[in-house]
């Protein structure tokens, strides 16, 4: 189940090598305020509803927001068991933000504001300890938001890391046609010696693009330089107005397949990350297995996906360090390059595929659904 425009339903044949299918079904709801991409969960009853015709194996929760809300109203005879997907760190993602507008800010008030916000999440950690309460795991993607939840008093915190399609991002996916592209879509030479940086992900006030596009400006006043994040969102026109009309910033959108984004990031230069909120970071994850070097901020899923051999870090929200480290693996680039192609797609191949993800994820839904039989 997921919201939609309106409600439908639909079988779509997935990428299983035994022919498998999965069937989405569209609960219409108001768009999102912020995002209207989004749509709002408001039909409890139909979710009820749904719950009651399908019966379930697993109810999985992926949102600790109104779907939550829903999912906890089925009765328990409707489904197998129920987990909680914590794909993304609402709470420290939000109050951090928050707190960094606020840093920038003078006056007693925003520093009471800045000081108040760490209780005023207390209560977010006790809505989310009560959905996961109710559930037979929370399953998480990396290590620190194990650490992370089960500092907090979340019982049952099982990690299981994303998967990478390998044989899409691989570092082979490189190819001067699209490295010409890249240069193209930048308005530079297709042939031009420039460096090649890109940033990959949903253009909202989370993901910190502020301090990639400061961090670069800063870059080109020291060396030449193009940079191309893909992607979109709401934030698009204030990132177009921090960007200062720069010609060397350009944002084509989203890349439409997989194999054509793998293609743009093996043809890069290096990657460049703005978000220390990351649960896993998939985007570095698949451009590290591309081959491509990275730099990241020094906290959340960014973090522990950098290896010093493929890559830099730097404070998160410091767009000055960000300058930094981006040049200083500019010029370990120029003098090693292949080195660290190695060494970011040796750190990827570490991560699972995506099918043995479903695999792992499959096989402990089993065990619970067995000790639950059990009992």
């Amino acid at each position: 189940m997921a919201p939609g425009k309106q409600d439908s339903a639909e079988t779509v044949e997935t990428d299983d090598r035994d022919g498998g299918r999965a069937r989405v079904i569209r609960i219409g709801g108001p768009d999102s305020p912020y995002d209207p991409s989004y749509h709002l969960l408001v039909r409890f009853d139909k979710i009820v509803e749904i719950v009651a015709r399908e019966r379930p194996d697993v109810l999985e929760i992926h949102s600790p927001y109104l779907a939550a809300l829903g999912a906890l109203r089925a009765p328990a005879q409707h489904y197998g068991i129920r987990t909680f997907q914590w794909h993304a760190d609402f709470i420290d993602t939000y109050s951090g933000v928050l707190a960094t507008t606020l840093a920038r800010k003078e006056g007693l008030f925003a520093h009471a504001a800045a000081r108040a916000i760490e209780p005023a999440t207390r209560p977010l950690w006790g809505l989310v300890r009560g959905i996961a309460r109710r559930c037979k795991a929370t399953l998480v993607s990396s290590k620190w938001q194990v650490d992370k939840l089960s500092s907090h008093g979340v019982p049952r915190v099982e990690r299981v890391p994303f998967g990478i399609e390998h044989t899409i991002f691989r570092p082979d996916a490189r190819s001067d046609e699209a490295r010409r592209k890249l240069l193209v879509l930048a308005g530079r030479d297709p042939n031009a010696e420039v460096p090649v940086l890109v940033g990959v992900g949903r253009f909202a006030v989370e993901k910190c693009w502020d301090v990639v596009i400061d961090a670069f400006l800063r870059v080109r006043k020291e060396c030449d330089a193009v940079l191309v994040l893909f992607g979109d969102g709401p934030e698009r026109g204030r990132m177009n107005v921090r960007a200062g009309g720069s010609a060397d910033i350009v944002m084509p959108g989203f890349v439409k397949g997989r194999e054509e984004l793998a293609r743009m990031l093996a043809s890069a230069d290096a990657l460049v990350h703005g978000c220390p909120f990351e649960t896993f970071g998939l985007s570095i994850a698949e451009a590290m297995s591309c081959g491509l070097p990275a730099v990241v901020p020094d906290r959340g899923g960014a973090a522990e996906m950098h290896v010093a051999a493929a890559g830099e870090t730097y404070a998160s929200g410091d767009a000055a360090a960000c300058a930094r480290a981006t040049l200083s693996l500019l010029d370990r680039l120029s003098k090693g390059a292949p080195a660290l192609h190695d060494a970011a797609s040796a750190s990827a191949r570490r991560l699972p595929s995506v099918r043995e993800q479903f695999e792992r994820q499959i096989a402990l839904y089993i065990d619970l659904l067995g000790a639950k039989a059990g009992r």
